[in-house]
């Protein structure tokens, strides 16, 4: 074993400590991130408008800061695109990630300060790597390179004091040395602006590394796995990384792949899969037990403090908010942010679960406008996602990527629910997979079951069974390929299903 992967997993171990001490008290923490976030937002415009001087306790935040959208902040964050300092957080912005969103096409610019990078992000990716060196003591991950899949880096159109790209291309273009030591591609290609011509130029360099680790979205991760078994012949992609150890996966629901990637990408049980939740706005969670699928440790001393609101009372500006002391295990909340990046009660878009407390493990349940309730049935991306996997278990199935909308009643027709699903390895019955679909639908949400009873509201979903790379060419005539950029799962409108299979007609 290398001298590089014993130091490094020294170093990385003494961290666990205070991870632990964190699990144990997490009011602690959280009071403690809330009282630094205060001090330091007494001095923008942001908080003497607010009157952050007077404010003593979450009480008192809570009464006089409203909950704000991307939209309430962006008249702020554009003067601070445009270069104005001590407008949302005392210290100069330099980094913008530029995150698509995926309820709506225009760019979102989240600052990212010096302090969201050290205290969140690059504390973060540490963290992950402690967790899994703890769960796996004798790795070698750190005698290989770890593949990062990242975006790419613009300078800012309104200020030339600083860039604008992914969160991952902003995290990368600062690790500091030893990081970018065991990492791969090296950042002149990691950072390259066209997509294809990165994915193809990745799988040639990464060819030839002993990879022994990737981080990334699971859909990109395939594709450039794909490119590098074409350019290498290899029947999968073991043989050419043979020393390949841990995905670090993110961004989507790892589930309707974990199939794929288990029997396909990496054909081997001693792989192992960790799931991080990181976003343009800070790290959130990490998987810190390897056997608690989709779970993950919420980071609490991250310079980030912590809302809930359940989901009734979203979209108030003042909702009940809980802190992490009062949330309740199995409830949907929406999830508001305050950070060390100038976000003040931000709703993130997201909806988490928690599935444990003491230690707080969550679950992202889905988006707050990420939904089909056209006919009152709530049905969220976590009901989707179960219902989904069930279908794929019970048919010898394998998800690629899917979507899903309402067939609006009229004409004296009922309404369904109808999916666009492109499969890796097609259901052994359709109509099997139809009604597993279905049934565990009904079995999970009872504002779906109550619709479906004997057909009344809703018919049974419609299943269109498209190409393989039809979501790949969909995607990449929005101007949407990158990792940063992800299928809608659902919609509460016809928007994306009637442009894929306007697509899907005209091949």
């Amino acid at each position: 074993m290398t001298l590089l992967n014993t130091t490094l997993k020294w170093l990385l171990q003494r961290r666990i400590p205070r991870i632990e001490a964190m699990m144990q008290q997490p009011g602690v923490a959280q009071q403690q991130a809330f009282r630094q976030l205060i001090r330091a937002g007494r001095r923008p415009e942001w908080g003497e408008k607010h009157h952050y001087k007077s404010i003593q306790t979450i009480q008192d935040f809570q009464r006089q800061v409203p909950v704000s959208s991307y939209e309430d902040l962006f008249p702020y964050i554009e003067r601070v695109l445009k270069g104005e300092n001590k407008v949302l957080w005392p210290s100069p912005v330099r980094w913008f990630s530029k995150s698509s969103g995926t309820t709506n096409a225009r760019s979102k610019f989240i600052p990212v300060t010096m302090e969201s990078l050290d205290e969140s992000h690059f504390k973060g990716g540490k963290d992950m790597m402690a967790m899994y060196i703890a769960n796996n003591p004798g790795s070698r991950a750190f005698e290989g390179k770890g593949l990062s899949i990242g975006g790419s880096l613009h300078p800012n159109p309104y200020s030339s004091n600083s860039a604008v790209g992914d969160v991952s291309a902003v995290v990368m273009k600062n690790l500091p040395s030893w990081a970018q030591y065991i990492r791969t591609p090296s950042l002149s290609v990691a950072l390259m602006d066209e997509w294809e011509s990165k994915l193809e130029r990745m799988a040639e360099v990464t060819a030839t590394e002993n990879v022994t680790s990737m981080l990334g979205v699971p859909t990109w991760g395939m594709v450039l796995i794909d490119k590098v078994l074409a350019r290498t012949g290899k029947s999968n992609i073991l043989e050419v990384w043979p020393n390949f150890e841990v995905m670090m996966h993110g961004a989507v629901n790892f589930q309707p792949y974990r199939e794929l990637f288990q029997q396909q990408v990496f054909p081997s049980n001693q792989i192992r899969y960790q799931e991080i939740y990181n976003a343009s706005e800070g790290f959130f969670a990490i998987q810190d037990d390897l056997s608690r699928v989709g779970e993950m440790l919420l980071m609490l001393d991250y310079g980030i403090f912590y809302e809930f609101v359940p989901i009734h009372e979203a979209d108030q500006p003042f909702p009940k908010a809980l802190t992490i002391e009062q949330v309740e295990l199995d409830k949907n909340y929406a999830l508001i942010v305050s950070t060390n990046g100038g976000l003040w009660r931000y709703k993130v878009g997201d909806t988490v679960r928690f599935t444990s407390l003491y230690p707080h493990r969550l679950k992202v349940s889905g988006r707050t406008k990420h939904f089909i309730n056209a006919f009152g049935e709530e049905v969220i991306v976590e009901n989707a996602e179960t219902a989904i996997t069930k279908a794929c278990e019970a048919t010898g199935a394998v998800i690629s990527d899917y979507t899903a909308g309402p067939v609006y009643m009229g004409n004296g027709s009922n309404g369904c629910h109808e999916w666009v699903i492109e499969f890796t390895h097609e259901p052994t019955n359709q109509q099997t997979f139809e009604q597993i679909l279905d049934e565990t639908l009904r079995q999970i949400n009872s504002d779906y079951d109550a619709k479906r009873y004997n057909d009344m509201v809703l018919k049974r979903p419609r299943i269109h069974v498209v190409p393989p790379g039809t979501f790949y060419a969909w995607m990449k005539q929005r101007g949407k390929l990158g990792g940063q950029h992800k299928v809608p799962r659902l919609a509460n409108s016809r928007e994306y299903l009637d442009d894929i299979l306007g697509q899907v007609l005209e091949l």
